[in-house]
């Protein structure tokens, strides 16, 4: 003997209010370096690749909204590209919508 259940029926969502959009969150990296670096974010154990910052310049990498839940402490890493040096930040606060400056210094 099998037993079909089959259930309908007429739902309203909550898309119907409008919501406010999250603004985007950026780390601005300012490579002073020669060789050019790969960056990556690290929340807690999880790491992210953000991009590629380019050697003696600065660069604008948006940081995806998956790894932000209100006010978020992260961690961001700059593995040189050609290099062996890696150097991994302080923890700091990172909130929605916020613009986080990471300064290479020459090697």
């Amino acid at each position: 003997m099998s037993l079909l259940v089959v259930a309908s029926g007429c739902f309203r969502s909550k898309t119907d209010e409008p919501v406010e959009p999250v603004a985007p969150t950026y780390v601005r990296v300012v490579n002073q370096a020669f060789l050019d670096m790969t960056v990556y974010v690290y929340r807690s154990s999880q790491r992210v690749r953000l991009g590629q910052a380019n050697g003696n310049s600065v660069t604008r990498l948006r940081v995806p909204q998956s790894l932000l839940f209100g006010a978020t402490p992260l961690r961001f890493q700059a593995d040189p590209i050609g290099g062996s040096r890696q150097s991994i930040s302080q923890e700091i606060t990172v909130d929605p919508g916020d613009e986080v400056t990471l300064t290479i210094p020459p090697s």
